[in-house]
């Protein structure tokens, strides 16, 4: 009997030579975190993203002239270099200021714009990196190309917005009337902000192939069912345009047929990241399998 506890020993011993040696499991750097520390993390992020934005509109303070001039204004003038690009009988628009603050509010108004765009690419990173942990991967790299990603349909659409779609809906404007005896003579206010949401919604819209891309990744889009709903997107890019443009079929028209090339190009990016998520899934059972 007194063998016996020294057989088994032996045979541990031996079992335990040949079986391999279980792997520790990678730590999770999330799996700590409560959901206060999430908040704190959240708010540092926040805060390091409007200190990029503050520094783009620092920039934007050094160049106000320049950007006041040519950026904001240049739509007004008949010579703005687009209208000489696109087949626009362009008018010079009339602006004034009816309210005391008026043309303080739009000079702050538009270094805080511009600062936001400026700044938006640092302000992307911070908060992608706060979101990029959920969606499973935390690598630094990984998180400054998605950020890359977004920020690019970004710009896209502030560019398209701006050199596209302000000069279409300036010009519009400014030359519809409904008779001789009344001369159009627009507020800078009313001016600023449209320009400014016309601009920054082009942006947020073109983020249609990053959300389509980041929601095939953990299954909630396919391109099957993206391509189901074609027709439904067709109009409903149809009706994003008549919102955004005003109400002539050509600005509407060239609004539209971006949108719809968008939508296609989701369908491609919903494919590529299905294919891979596909892929991940596999790789995993089969290591679970092994």
């Amino acid at each position: 009997m007194s063998d016996l506890p020294e057989k088994n020993e032996s045979k541990r011993k031996i079992m335990g030579s040949i079986l391999p040696k279980a792997k520790k499991p990678k730590k999770d750097p999330n799996a700590s975190m409560s959901f206060l520390d999430h908040l704190e993390e959240l708010r540092w992020r926040i805060i390091k993203g409007t200190i990029g934005v503050g520094v783009g509109v620092i920039v934007a303070f050094f160049f106000s002239d320049f950007f006041i001039k040519e950026f904001i204004l240049g739509p007004t003038r008949a010579d703005f270099f687009m209208y000489q690009i696109m087949p626009i009988d362009a008018v010079e628009l009339s602006l004034i200021s009816r309210r005391l603050p008026g043309q303080f509010f739009t000079y702050w108004g538009t270094l805080i714009i511009i600062g936001v765009i400026i700044g938006s690419p640092v302000l992307f990173y911070q908060l992608w990196s706060f979101v990029e942990p959920a969606l499973g991967s935390g690598k630094k790299l990984k998180t400054i190309l998605n950020a890359m990603f977004i920020n690019f349909f970004f710009l896209l659409g502030v560019a398209f917005g701006y050199f596209i779609l302000v000069p279409f809906a300036v010009q519009f404007f400014t030359q519809f009337v409904i008779s001789d005896v009344i001369s159009n003579e627009f507020d800078i206010n009313e001016y600023f902000t449209s320009v400014a949401v016309w601009t920054l919604s082009c942006g947020l819209v073109f983020q249609v192939p990053v959300v389509s891309y980041f929601l095939s990744k953990i299954g909630l889009v396919t391109p099957e069912g993206m391509r189901k709903y074609r027709r439904h997107a067709i109009v409903g890019s149809l009706a994003v345009a008549a919102f955004l443009t005003p109400p002539d079929p050509v600005s509407q028209i060239m609004i539209a047929l971006p949108l719809i090339v968008l939508y296609q190009f989701s369908i491609l990016l919903s494919r590529f990241a299905n294919r891979k998520r596909k892929k991940e899934i596999d790789a995993a059972l089969g290591e679970t399998d092994a």
